[in-house]
């Protein structure tokens, strides 16, 4: 039910290398456990995992649906939004139920539980807690069982204390060897809590705390908050203030960020009491407001509301406002009752006795603390009775009223201030307080009664005395607590610590193995080569492709042994002029790399300079050569040179280093290769007849893999010519914001120019072979080329994706730019006739959808290039949806959030847009928004595994 931080980013690590059933299992139980730690990443998972579930067994399958509507639900009940939330946890708990699974079960029972608390609904609260418990029993899950158990026990905590310790502390056994942490968190908050309501706050501070921590590992994070300003208010029982503060700073902190009304309501609220109690009543109000707003309009039925309810009515008190603070208890009282609360409904009386009074109206007064005094002995609240005791005294000091019955002392004041003295003498360890005993003395002297009054006023300064001893002691134990608090808190950072460390390890060896497994790939490709010119341009492709290098060559071992020319060279996408070095130079690092037949790497400072700088060439500041070795055998070397300083670090090596091999292996099968070949030129006429046969089949191969890559009937490109060439022009884009973001965003000249990827669809193309015939609808689609011809640059990809739908990409292209090209495209379809092969003239009209890479200037690599594909499609289909003959673009906004960005909008395209978190760019009047986004169509996913 819960696991620990370490479990969860150990599971986060190892998602990605994931796939099929294993991954969606293990996403299912990271947005259980990212529930409270993180709900958007939770429900970011689930909405990417939902279209995958159909591939589960049909049981498997209703568990995650299931579980999935328990993680929606949580979410929206910490949002306060309970209508909906217990919508969701009713429709998990059939679903559980007609599984027979009794933890599922449990856990939607939980949830309600805690939304009928929310509601005030104290009775459907404790009936969910115990339905949960009962499942978790029939499951034997121990460690639901004893949360389930423990937070029943909490709740009666509240009702009544002697009550819930008779029913419940036998029933936990903190030293239970193997308790599992979560459920160890929830039992200290028990009797934690239980400690605190008998005012016991030195036991109460440190049981608080441990619970905390359990909580915040454990990713419970409302119980954190809250547990936060409790152990505040422990503080505020031993006098340590500012450690009170502190805590109560710190729930709030928790709590702001999640924006959940009742864990910022309770931290604002506690964080206002504290200030009042410290005199800082104009910063208590202004907290106090702040949490009666969070709280009033979604959680009014909550114990929340009631103690911001009570906290208002003392506030209220302090400042004269003895109207206002009559409308809180009153209020207060209404909600008390609700709950069956004890200290609500004993504390709402007693203050509004006390507003009464103030305000000339006793015989209501005398009513309401008679009242508070009754509930008071019902409940065996001791405290409280002589609280309202106190009150009575007040009353009848302040106002003429007819004495009590059986009056037992001089005056009625005294009458309940001598009740108050007995029942605290009664109290086992309770120290009666000072100002009680000056009242009595007060009291004393105004019937004349002088000796009694020195006699009580003795008893009053030792009982001031032994308090102030007291307070020393409770500040004391509030040290303690805070350094055993702050000692844990060390030792969790430090476990926190090892745990990232491990996660860190992890992703290295990741991406390692991710690296390893493409390079294998790569390596094939280069040494299926027989041409040294087709491996230099391999060499080069990849090499741009995952390194950064403004210049690469190649040099080669010359026949004679004593030089090396540069048979390939490359410096920032220009060739290189003519170059040959003798092995014995002294100062050219390649030389010195044959020599050695080792790797060397050359870092340059940014005031020095390369020795033997090629003339015309760059300065760089990080430069890697490396032999290309076949054996001992050193046919040459490779150099990859970088602008950048320290460009070259131990993942870069190890990928140029793997480049070297398969280079080297290349270049010696495309060398034996033009052996053979030479050798076949020697041989007699038929031999010669041969050579030319076998040069023959080769061009007919070339022709043959040409014609693979082109689209027989426009004559365009096809898919897979251009699957092979994107990655290139995708690396190359991604370079050129990487270069000015590492030498300052200042540095670039102008916008950049990115890639646009444009859907093009010929509108009701069916209709034309359905009309006229296939060859007319081949007309069409070949003068359909001829005018997108026209329309782009002969550097631009266009590509005939599927049947009427063609793909273009535009290559360095100002995004903003690319509305204009987009309606040049509606216009030459729109405004030329087609003509037919039988002389008809026909009109069609085209929609076009378009996007542009990187989608996120700010994070380039956020967003694949598939993906924007995909937002270009989305776009396409809008544009289909909204009458056709126009174009529709999505665009990324400064509030665009890269996490979960794709499925968000394939789900909640509008949502998105709405919020502006997304730009539509369209000439359409009337977008088909609220018709909802299109959904995928996995062409170019089909495409890419094809």
């Amino acid at each position: 039910m819960f696991a620990s931080d370490r479990e969860v980013m150990l599971w986060e690590t190892e998602l990605p290398s994931l796939r099929g059933a294993a991954r969606l299992h293990l996403a299912v139980r990271l947005a259980w456990h990212l529930r409270q730690r993180s709900p958007q990443r939770a429900a970011a998972l689930a909405a990417e995992m939902a279209p995958l579930l159909a591939l589960l067994p049909d049981r498997a399958r209703r568990a995650a649906e299931a579980r999935f509507a328990l993680v929606e639900g949580e979410r929206l009940w910490l949002d306060a939004r309970l209508d909906d939330a217990d919508a969701l946890a009713g429709q998990a708990l059939a679903a559980f139920d007609a599984m027979d699974d009794a933890c599922g079960r449990a856990d939607a029972h939980w949830l309600r539980a805690w939304i009928a608390g929310d509601r005030g609904d104290t009775a459907g609260a404790e009936a969910g807690l115990a339905a949960a418990a009962a499942d978790a029993r029939a499951a034997g899950d121990a460690v639901r069982t004893d949360v389930f158990d423990a937070a029943a026990a909490l709740a009666a905590v509240f009702r009544d204390l002697n009550h819930a310790n008779g029913q419940w502390d036998r029933r936990f056994d903190l030293d239970a060897a193997g308790l599992h942490p979560a459920a160890a968190g929830w039992i200290h908050d028990f009797f934690g809590t239980a400690a605190f309501q008998a005012s016991d706050f030195g036991r109460a501070a440190p049981l608080l705390t441990r619970a905390f921590h359990a909580a915040m590992d454990s990713g419970q994070l409302r119980r954190a908050t809250n547990l936060a300003t409790n152990i505040g208010n422990a503080f505020i029982g031993l006098n340590a203030h500012h450690a009170a503060l502190e805590w109560m700073q710190r729930g709030l902190d928790l709590a702001r960020p999640t924006g959940w009304p009742m864990c910022v309501g309770l931290g604002l609220m506690q964080s206002a009491e504290t200030l009042r109690q410290l005199g800082q009543r104009e910063a208590a109000v202004g907290l106090l407001g702040e949490a009666l707003a969070v709280l009033a309009p979604v959680l009014p039925q909550s114990r929340g509301y009631a103690i911001a309810l009570e906290y208002q009515g003392d506030l209220a008190l302090d400042a004269g406002d003895y109207e206002r603070a009559l409308d809180s208890f009153r209020q207060l009282e209404e909600r008390g009752d609700t709950l069956c609360q004890a200290d609500f409904r004993s504390g709402a009386r007693r203050g509004q006795a006390h507003a009464l009074s103030h305000l000339g109206r006793p015989q209501e007064a005398l009513a309401a603390a008679d009242a508070a005094l009754a509930l008071a002995r019902g409940y065996g609240d001791a405290g409280n009775q002589i609280a309202a005791l106190k009150v009575l005294a007040e009353i009848h000091a302040r106002h003429q009223l007819p004495a009590p019955a059986a009056m037992s002392g001089a005056s009625p004041a005294l009458h309940y201030l001598q009740q108050a003295l007995d029942l605290a003498a009664s109290i086992e360890g309770y120290a009666v307080p000072g100002d009680l005993l000056d009242a009595v003395a007060r009291e004393h002297a105004g019937d004349g009664d002088y000796a009694r009054a020195y006699e009580t006023a003795l008893r009053a300064s030792a009982a001031r005395e032994q308090t102030h001893s007291q307070e020393a002691t409770n500040r004391a134990i509030a040290m303690q607590v805070q350094y055993q608090t702050e000692r844990a808190e060390t030792e969790g950072a430090h476990h926190r610590e090892l745990a990232a460390a491990e996660a860190q390890r992890a992703e290295v060896l990741l991406q390692t193995s991710a690296t390893l497994e493409h390079l294998s790939a790569i390596g094939q490709e280069i040494t299926t080569h027989l041409d040294a010119a087709a491996v230099f341009r391999a060499l080069d492709r990849h090499v741009h492709g995952l390194l950064d290098a403004t210049h690469f060559s190649v040099f080669m071992i010359e026949p004679d042994g004593r030089s090396m020319r540069c048979v390939f060279g490359v410096e920032d996408g220009l060739p290189l002029p003519p170059l040959k070095l003798k092995l014995s130079d002294t100062q050219a690092n390649s030389a010195r790399c044959v020599r050695e037949r080792r790797e060397i790497l050359v870092e340059i400072d940014e005031d020095d300079h390369t020795p033997n700088l090629i003339p015309g060439t760059l300065q760089p500041r990080s430069l890697l050569f490396a032999p290309l070795l076949i054996g001992e055998r050193v046919m040459g070397v490779m150099t990859v040179q970088s602008l950048a300083p320290r460009a070259y670090g131990e993942r870069e090596r190890l990928i140029f280093r793997t480049l070297c091999a398969y280079g080297a292996i290349a270049l010696d099968n495309a060398d034996a290769y033009r052996q053979v070949a030479a050798t076949l030129k020697a041989l007699r006429t038929t031999q010669a007849q041969l050579v030319e046969k076998n040069l023959e089949l080769e061009e007919a191969y070339k022709a043959l893999e040409d014609v693979s890559l082109t689209d027989q009937l426009t004559g365009l490109r096809n898919r897979r010519f251009f699957l092979q060439h994107v990655d290139a022009d995708v690396g190359l884009s991604l370079r050129s914001y990487d270069e000015p973001m590492r030498a300052g965003a200042a540095d670039r000249d102008g916008p950049p120019r990115d890639l646009v990827f444009f859907m093009v669809d010929i509108d009701h193309f069916k209709e034309v072979n359905d009309q006229y015939g296939h060859a007319s609808g081949d007309a069409v689609l070949v003068q359909m080329q001829e005018r997108l011809r026209e329309v782009f640059r002969e550097s631009d990809y266009l590509i005939r994706w599927g049947g009427e739908e063609f793909l273009v990409l535009a290559r360095a292209t100002y995004r903003d730019d690319a509305k204009l090209v987009a309606e040049r495209i509606r216009s030459a379809v729109a405004n030329r006739d087609f003509t037919l092969p039988d002389g008809t003239r026909l009109k069609k009209t085209c929609s076009i959808g378009f996007a542009c890479f990187p989608f996120l200037q700010s994070q380039p690599r956020a967003v694949s290039w598939s993906e924007v594909v995909e937002f270009a499609d989305q776009g396409l289909y809008l544009a289909k949806r909204s009458g056709r003959n126009g174009w529709a673009a999505i665009y990324s906004t400064p509030d665009t959030q890269p996490e979960g960005l794709v499925p968000r909008l394939i789900h909640h395209f509008e949502d998105a847009l709405a919020v502006g978190e997304i730009r539509l760019v369209t000439n359409l009047e009337s977008p088909a928004i609220a018709a909802g986004p299109k959904k995928r169509r996995l062409v170019l996913q089909a495409g890419l595994k094809a």
